[in-house]
């Protein structure tokens, strides 16, 4: 996530993470959906090695507690990109207590420059949290239209996406059908919970990878979970 910084030195996006130190959280809800989902790939997946991209990975919860915890963990390797400093460290902090830094590699730089993943794509997993909340209409359908050239056959993208109205979540499901991807699950929880949690599988080609491809660009300002 984009730093942004602020008088005491700590951006919006450090302040984004501290819900998930409340288990009864939204943020906790919607993080206990995302690593169930990784999960469940991890779980699903064939024989041989297990690649994983993060974008915008903030502290890296989606990924390196599934990682650790997983019978699998040893063909995995995870590349999670993040641009915030402190959520960097933080994120390779939890890899390293975790027990899985060979693993999980956690790399500083805006998550919207293609060139970041050339050496980790095609993915049997993308993950895309936190981002459609945060960027325009036109760069959600322009990431998703990417997302084949990030994938190999087959792939899963799990992607979150936050309901207040108008719920973009609708339309998004159609992109992804438009790229190419079936849907496996869209978890939206009822009550006080706007946050909402899907899995794509790719069904088309897998597309072409553009190292040179800039993604998106972020208008959010990490007050709202996204």
């Amino acid at each position: 996530m984009p730093a942004d910084g602020n008088h005491d030195g700590e951006s919006h996006w450090v302040r984004w993470h501290e819900p998930y130190e409340d288990p009864a959280s939204a943020l906790s809800v919607r993080l206990a959906l995302v690593q169930s989902m990784v999960g469940a790939v991890l779980d699903a997946a064939g024989p041989g090695p297990i690649r994983v991209v993060s974008l915008c990975a903030g502290q890296g919860r989606d990924v390196i507690e599934v990682v650790a915890g997983h019978r699998r963990a040893g063909d995995v390797s995870a590349l999670l990109v993040e641009l915030d400093p402190a959520l960097v460290a933080s994120a390779r902090a939890r890899a390293a207590a975790a027990g899985v830094s060979s693993q999980v590699s956690v790399v500083q730089g805006d998550a919207s420059l293609g060139h970041h993943y050339a050496g980790s794509v095609p993915a049997d997993l993308v993950l895309v949290c936190g981002v459609f909340g945060n960027i325009s209409d036109a760069d959600i359908a322009a990431t998703v239209g990417a997302l084949p050239g990030f994938c190999a056959p087959g792939a899963s993208v799990v992607w979150t996406r936050h309901r207040r109205p108008p719920d973009a979540t609708p339309g998004i499901r159609r992109l992804f059908t438009a790229a190419g991807f079936e849907e496996v699950a869209f978890e939206a929880p009822p009550g006080p919970y706007v946050m909402s949690v899907g899995r794509h599988r790719l069904v088309g080609a897998p597309g072409r990878f553009d190292p040179g491809l800039k993604l998106f660009t972020f208008v959010g300002k990490g007050y709202l979970p996204a």
